[in-house]
C-alpha cells in the first residue's frame, strides 16, 4: 500500500521547484531603462544591509536560548534534539523571509516595466513574485517537518531505550518544538520589519505628501527609498517569516493531538499528507490567475479570485479521498471538519473584502469622512475595524464547534481537538497561492515608487496604482485568513500544551472558578494591547526621527524641491535600520517571558489562563487593526482617483493622516499579533517540564 507519508517531501520538492520556475521566469523579464534598474539596485542593497544587521542581532539571541535549551536537555527537561529543532527553525523561517525579498526586489522594476505594456503584463509579475514568496514558504515548511520525521523515526527506531518505549509519542514530543525556532525569528522579523517600514512610510507621507505637497514616492523626498525598502523587509520577508510559522505550528500541533487522540503514524500522516495536497493544489491555481491584456481592475480581483477558488475546490475533492484511504470511512467526521477551516478561511476572506476595498460601501463612507477633517476618518476608521470584528468571530467559533463535533469530540475531547487542529491545516492548506496574493502587494507598490521615480508616463503611474490598490484589498484579505488561522491554531497547540502536561503527570484544573485560570486570562487579555502599545509607539519614535531627518533635507539642500539637487537616501534608511533594530527588542521577548514567569509564579493553570485569554483578545485586536488600517489605505487611494477633490485637496490630506495611523495597525501591530498568541504556546510547550517542576504553585 502506498505511503501517503511521502506525499510530504515530494509535495515539498514540487513547491521549491515550480518558485524555481517562476523566480526563472521573472528574472527573464525586461528591466526597464537605466535609472529604473538604478532605482531597484538602491532598494534592494537597502533591504540586504537592513536583513543583514537584523539576522546579526537575532543570531545573538538564538544563540543565547540554544545554550538554555541545551542546559535544559542536559538536565532531563528536554530531549536533546529540541535545541537544535529551534536553532533550524528560525533558519529555515529566515530563509523563506530572505528568498522572497531577493524576488520581491528584483520583480519591482520589472513589474513598472510591464505595466507600462497592459495592467495584465504587471499582474503576472508581481503574481508571479508572489507565489514565490507564497509556495518557498509552505515547500521550505513542509521539508523541514518531514525531513525532522524521518530522521527523528530513524534514530528513536535505532535507539528504542531513548524512545522510552514509546517512539511515536517521542517523536511529536519533539516536532512540537519545531516550532519555536520560527515563531521566534518570524516575530522579530515581523516587528522589525514593520517598524522600518511604517516609520519610513509615516515619515515619507507627513512630510511629503502633506506639508511639502509633493506626490508619493517623489524622487525629492529623502525618505521614499527608505519607504521602498521598508515594503520588502517588512511585507515581504517579515510576512514570509510569519507565514511559514503558522504553516509549520498548525501541522506539528495537529500531529501531537492525532498522537493523543490514539490515532498513531496516521495522526501525523494526514496533516502532512494534506498540506502536501495543498501545494499541488496551489501550483494548479497560480494558472488560473490570467486576463486579457486590456483587463480592468476588477477584472483582475476577478482572476485572483477564481485561482483561490479552483485551489479549495481541489482540497475539497481530494481531502475526501485522503481521510477515506488514510482512516477509512468511520473518520469521514475529519474530511468535514478540514472543508470547516477550508469554508472559515474563504468566509473570513470576503468579510475582509468588504470591509475594506474601495469597491464598498464601507471604505467609501470612510472616504466621504475625509471632508470634514482628520479626526472623523480616524473616528470612522476605528469604527469600521471594530465592526468588522463580529464576522471573523462568529465564522472563526463556529468553525471550532463544527470541527470540534463532527471529528467525534462529543465521545472523545482528543479526537474533536485534532478535529480542530485538521481544520487550521485545511484553512493553510492553499497558503501557497493565499500567500501569493498577499505578497504581491508591496511588489506592485514598489513598482509605482519605481515608475514615479523612473519618470515613466502618468498612465504607467495609473496602471500600478490600480495594482497597488488591489493589492491592498488581496493583503487585507491575506492578513485576515492568517489571523483566522492563528486562532484554530493556538487553540490547538494550548491543547497540545495540556496534553503535555498531563503526560508529565500533571493535574491540571482548568475550572473558570480556579482564581489562578482567571487571573491568567486577565493577564493573557492584557498582554495584546501590551504588545501594540510597544510596537506602536516603536513606530511613532522612529517616524518622528524620519520627519526630523526629511525636514532638513528640505531646508538645507539646496535646489531639492526644484529638482536640481539629490536627496541624501541613505541617511533615512540607516535612520530606520538603527531605530527598528534597536525597538523590537522589548515587544519581541515579552512573548517568551511573559508566559514562563506567569507559570513560575502562578503555575501552569495561570499559564494556560493566559494563553487563552491572549488568543481570544488577540484574535479581535489584530482583525480590528488590519481591517482599520486597510480601510483608511484603500480610503485615501478611492481619492487619489479623483474623487472628493483627488489629490492635493483638503479631503485628500485627511485621509493620509487617517493613513498613517492605520500603517502600524496593518503593517506592524496587528500582523504580529498572530505570532505572539503562537509564540507563547510553543514557549510553554518547550519549557513545560521545567515550569512544571519549578511553579510556586503546584
Amino acid at each position: 500500500m502506498f505511503d501517503l507519508l511521502l506525499l510530504a517531501p515530494v509535495g515539498s520538492i514540487l513547491a521549491l521547484g515550480f518558485a524555481a520556475y517562476l523566480a526563472i521566469f521573472i528574472l527573464r523579464q525586461p528591466q526597464g531603462n537605466e535609472r529604473m534598474c538604478e532605482i531597484a539596485q538602491a532598494v534592494r542593497i537597502g533591504a540586504k544591509a537592513y536583513l543583514k544587521r537584523q539576522y546579526i542581532g537575532v543570531s545573538l539571541f538564538f544563540a543565547v536560548v540554544f545554550i538554555i535549551l541545551l542546559l535544559l536537555a542536559f538536565n532531563k527537561y528536554l530531549p536533546i534534539f529540541v535545541p537544535f529543532a529551534f536553532l533550524t527553525g528560525g533558519f529555515f523561517s529566515g530563509l523563506s523571509g530572505f528568498i522572497g525579498m531577493a524576488i520581491a526586489t528584483r520583480a519591482s522594476n520589472r513589474t513598472a516595466f510591464g505595466a507600462s505594456k497592459s495592467l495584465n503584463s504587471g499582474l503576472r509579475i508581481a503574481f508571479s513574485s508572489g507565489a514565490v514568496m507564497g509556495l518557498t514558504v509552505v515547500g521550505l515548511g513542509l521539508l523541514y517537518i518531514s525531513l525532522g520525521y524521518y530522521f527523528l523515526d530513524w534514530y528513536y527506531t535505532s535507539n528504542p531505550l531513548a524512545a522510552g518505549g514509546n517512539k511515536i509519542v517521542a517523536i511529536v514530543s519533539v516536532m512540537l518544538c519545531f516550532g519555536m525556532g520560527a515563531s521566534s525569528q518570524a516575530l522579530f522579523a515581523r516587528v522589525g520589519g514593520g517598524i522600518f517600514t511604517k516609520a519610513a512610510d509615516v515619515g515619507a507621507d507627513l512630510v511629503g505628501k502633506v506639508e511639502a505637497g509633493i506626490p508619493e514616492d517623489d524622487p525629492r523626498n529623502p525618505a521614499v527609498i527608505a519607504d521602498n525598502v521598508g515594503d520588502n523587509v517588512g511585507d515581504v520577508a517579515g510576512m514570509g517569516a510569519d507565514l511559514f510559522e503558522s504553516y509549520v505550528g498548525s501541522i506539528v500541533a495537529t500531529c501531537a493531538l492525532g498522537v493523543a487522540a490514539g490515532l498513531g503514524v496516521v495522526g501525523i500522516t494526514v496533516p502532512m499528507a494534506l498540506a502536501a495536497v495543498g501545494i499541488i493544489a496551489s501550483i494548479v491555481g497560480t494558472f488560473f490567475v490570467r486576463a486579457k491584456e486590456d483587463a480592468t481592475q476588477a477584472v483582475l480581483l476577478a482572476a485572483i479570485r477564481r485561482g483561490i477558488l479552483i485551489s479549495a475546490f481541489i482540497i475539497v475533492v481530494a481531502a475526501r479521498f485522503l481521510i477515506k484511504f488514510a482512516l477509512g470511512v468511520e473518520y469521514m467526521g475529519l474530511y468535514w471538519a478540514i472543508l470547516s477551516g477550508l469554508l472559515a478561511g474563504i468566509f473570513i476572506g470576503f468579510s475582509t473584502e468588504f470591509f475594506t476595498s474601495a469597491r464598498y460601501s464601507p471604505t467609501r463612507n470612510l472616504s466621504d469622512q475625509s471632508l470634514t477633517g482628520p479626526a472623523t476618518v480616524i473616528i470612522g476608521g476605528l469604527a469600521l475595524g471594530m465592526i468588522s470584528t463580529v464576522i471573523p468571530v462568529i465564522v472563526v467559533g463556529a468553525a471550532i464547534i463544527a470541527s470540534f463535533y463532527l471529528a467525534g469530540g462529543a465521545e472523545s475531547f482528543n479526537a474533536g481537538i485534532y478535529g480542530v487542529g485538521i481544520a487550521a491545516v485545511g484553512m493553510l492548506s492553499t497558503l501557497g497561492i493565499t500567500l501569493a496574493t498577499d505578497a504581491y502587494g508591496p511588489v506592485a507598490d514598489n513598482a509605482g515608487g519605481n515608475a514615479e521615480m523612473a519618470g515613466l508616463s502618468p498612465e504607467v503611474r495609473k496602471r500600478t496604482d490600480a495594482l497597488d490598490s488591489l493589492g491592498n484589498t488581496t493583503a487585507a484579505t491575506g492578513k485576515g485568513f492568517a489571523i483566522g488561522s492563528a486562532a484554530l491554531t493556538a487553540l490547538a497547540l494550548i491543547a497540545a500544551y495540556q496534553q503535555e502536561l498531563v503526560s508529565q503527570g500533571k493535574i491540571v484544573d482548568l475550572s473558570l472558578l480556579n482564581p489562578r485560570i482567571l487571573v491568567g486570562l486577565f493577564i493573557g487579555g492584557m498582554l495584546p494591547f501590551l504588545f501594540c502599545a510597544l510596537t506602536m509607539s516603536a513606530v511613532g519614535r522612529a517616524a518622528g526621527k524620519i520627519v526630523v531627518e526629511v525636514r532638513r533635507q528640505f531646508q538645507e539642500i539646496k535646489g531639492l524641491m526644484e529638482g536640481t539637487a539629490k536627496a541624501d537616501y541613505r541617511r533615512c534608511v540607516n535612520i530606520a535600520t538603527k531605530a527598528a533594530q534597536g525597538e523590537m527588542i522589548l515587544p519581541s521577548l515579552l512573548a517568551i517571558v511573559a508566559p514562563i514567569l506567569t507559570g513560575i509564579l502562578l503555575g501552569v493553570d495561570a499559564q494556560i489562563g493566559l494563553l487563552t485569554g491572549a488568543t481570544v483578545c488577540g484574535f479581535v485586536l489584530a482583525t480590528m487593526m488590519a481591517n482599520s488600517g486597510g480601510a483608511w489605505d484603500n480610503a485615501k487611494k478611492y481619492i487619489e482617483e479623483g474623487h472628493m477633490g483627488g489629490k492635493g485637496s483638503f479631503a485628500h490630506k485627511a485621509a493620509v493622516v487617517g493613513d498613517t495611523v492605520g500603517d502600524p495597525f496593518k503593517d506592524t501591530s496587528g500582523p504580529s499579533l498572530n505570532i505572539l498568541i503562537k509564540l507563547m504556546s510553543m514557549v510553554s510547550i518547550v519549557f513545560a517540564a521545567f515550569v512544571a517542576k519549578n511553579a510556586l504553585f503546584k
